[in-house]
């Protein structure tokens, strides 16, 4: 029995190893040197980050959900049973 407990451990200990290398070889250390034909626009300020990446998500999903609010049809069943 500990012997396939021991080859269990071996494996699970060889797949993370794997898996963090490739995620090592594939994050990019050297990103601050600029590739031929790179031409980056200007950064964001600030309130331009929060509104692009937090504000205009929040409102995406009030509209959905309101949306799905007002076209339920189960409440408008619930308040007025069919007889």
């Amino acid at each position: 029995m500990d012997k396939k407990l021991t080859k269990k451990a071996v494996r699970a200990g060889v797949i993370t190893a794997g898996t963090t290398l490739m995620l090592l070889m594939s994050t990019p250390a050297f990103a601050f040197a600029r590739d031929d034909g790179d031409d980056p626009g200007s950064g964001l300020s600030v309130i331009e980050t929060l509104s692009l990446f937090v504000l205009a998500p929040l409102v995406l999903f009030g509209v959905i959900a309101g949306l799905v609010m007002v076209t339920d049809k189960t409440r408008k069943e619930q308040e007025h049973p069919k007889q």
